[in-house]
């Protein structure tokens, strides 16, 4: 038996559920099933590439973005599910379909368009009614899937089901189902803006998405997926690998050296990874010939992409710079320096031929990743480190406009604000819609003061992480990851803003 096989079963810190998954992931990587590029090989070893932990053998798809309304209107064979009459049926026919959906973290980690699902069953019922059902849906989520990686959406539209949600969210303070709000000026009501970031200063969701933004990245509705995965409806992600760039900065000799030899030949090795992923997922594993889900057409293989992630561009640049004392979001010669690097990127995977990638054009699309629990020295995505955040909002937010722009499918801030936001919700609003006009894609904020706290992208209550430091057994899965995270990133010196 394996020395971490046994730590598992042994352990103390864990519940039943997260010794499963371990054990299953175990198990997985005692099979060698993906021819690997010898570069990869390489820069793995440094770790400068990262396979995200996905596992030796890919079974299913990453992320899996299930589309809920054609289920709503046609039921399921497989899981002997009638179409939805009333709210009671939906929210019972959406618990069954949640528990039946992989993923990377084996739970759901897309949700629906929730409000958009239950407003059409509200009619003819009150308040007082639906808030008690609704209430044990949530709880069901927080319960069973427990873990928020799983997300939903609301809006962009101003719904009774979307009110009555927000209402709920704020009162239970759960960390699941991670939330966004399909943001919209044109389409959604200040006062139901206001609303969500209301909820968002006592509780932490949902997180303000730029509608306008994504709603043309694929020909169709897009949905949200844990930390912040802008992916296509009815389809999803293949895989998620990295690039992570402090660890390739500290390979190279020079900024020539970095960029000259060091960053193609890591593009070209990650890039020949992820087709290995992908060919073994689509043609062996057996996922999209078996499963319901491609069966009943609730996901279609077509409408698959694999995720080119990139982590670290602030460590990387401060790296190459240290000589000069140059601060990626903080000076003009490391931002343009970091645009030179993700301009390359950016190139590189538009016309890198990715394998069954029919939803992008044959590639595979960029991604801003928010890391890993063990990371150290690699700030999430395009961020900027702590300690180095801009004195003016208004400034980091044109900083982060400025490498938005690089990611189709997924980039992000997050902000801590103090109490003076309550009191002047319509104010943050206002920060709100100019951030995303200069091309800002995504924004999450929380309350300072309050138990919950971002870490990456998820949710986790602070008084949780104490829980697990103490070595007690914990509910939600990503107290695990958020413990060390939370502590080698120092998310809890983020600059805390006010309005």
């Amino acid at each position: 038996m394996s020395n971490a096989v046994y730590d598992i079963i042994t352990s103390t810190h864990l519940n039943y559920h997260q010794k499963l998954n371990n054990l299953c992931h175990e198990a997985e990587n005692t099979l060698n099933v993906l021819e690997l590029p010898e570069k990869f090989k390489y820069f793995y070893e440094y770790g400068a590439l990262c396979d995200m932990n996905e596992g030796n053998a890919p079974y299913r798809p990453r992320y899996v973005m299930v589309d809920f309304e054609k289920f709503v209107r046609q039921g399921s064979k497989f899981l002997r599910i009638d179409p939805p009459k009333n709210l009671d049926e939906l929210l019972w026919a959406l618990e069954v379909l949640y528990t039946y959906i992989p993923s990377i973290t084996t739970k759901p980690v897309y949700l629906g368009n929730i409000d958009l699902l239950i407003d059409p069953f509200l009619e003819g019922m009150t308040d007082e009614e639906i808030l008690p059902r609704l209430e044990r849906f949530l709880g069901f989520c927080d319960r069973v899937i427990a873990n928020a990686y799983s997300h939903a959406n609301i809006g962009p539209k101003a719904t009774r089901a979307g009110r009555l949600l927000l209402q709920l969210e704020a009162k239970l303070q759960l960390e699941v189902p991670n939330l966004s709000l399909k943001y919209d000026p044109d389409i959604t009501p200040d006062d139901f803006a206001e609303q969500a970031i209301l909820c968002s200063l006592k509780c932490g969701n949902p997180a303000i998405c730029n509608h306008k933004a994504h709603k043309d990245t694929y020909s169709f509705d897009y949905g949200i997926s844990s930390c912040y995965n802008i992916l296509p409806l009815r389809g999803g992600a293949y895989t998620l690998s990295r690039l992570v760039l402090p660890r390739l900065a500290k390979m190279a000799k020079s900024v020539d050296d970095f960029m000259d030899n060091l960053l193609p030949e890591a593009c070209q090795a990650l890039g020949e990874y992820m087709n290995a992923r992908v060919s073994f997922l689509v043609e062996k594993s057996g996922f999209f010939q078996s499963d319901f889900l491609a069966q009943e057409g609730l996901v279609e293989r077509e409408r698959f992409v694999g995720m080119y992630g990139i982590a670290g561009l602030c460590d990387c640049v401060n790296l190459l710079l240290a000589d000069k004392g140059q601060r990626y979001g903080n000076s003009k010669e490391a931002d343009d320096l970091a645009d030179r690097i993700m301009t390359y990127v950016q190139n590189f995977v538009a016309n890198f031929p990715a394998k069954y990638s029919e939803i992008a054009g044959g590639h595979f699309l960029l991604h801003a990743q928010a890391g890993l629990a063990t990371d150290e020295g690699v700030t999430s995505g395009v961020r900027i480190v702590v300690g180095d955040e801009p004195a003016n909002l208004l400034d980091h937010l044109r900083h982060s406009a400025r490498f938005h722009r690089f990611f189709p499918t997924g980039c992000s801030d997050i902000f801590p604000f103090d109490s003076t936001a309550e009191r002047n919700p319509a104010a943050l609003l206002d920060i709100v819609k100019g951030a995303f006009q200069i091309g800002d894609k995504y924004c999450a904020f929380y309350g300072a003061d309050g138990d919950m706290v971002r870490i990456t992208g998820y949710l986790v209550k602070k008084s949780d992480l104490e829980k697990y430091d103490r070595g007690e057994v914990v509910l939600q899965d990503n107290v695990i990851n958020g413990s060390s995270n939370y502590k080698l990133n120092r998310l809890q010196d983020r600059k805390v803003q006010s309005v």
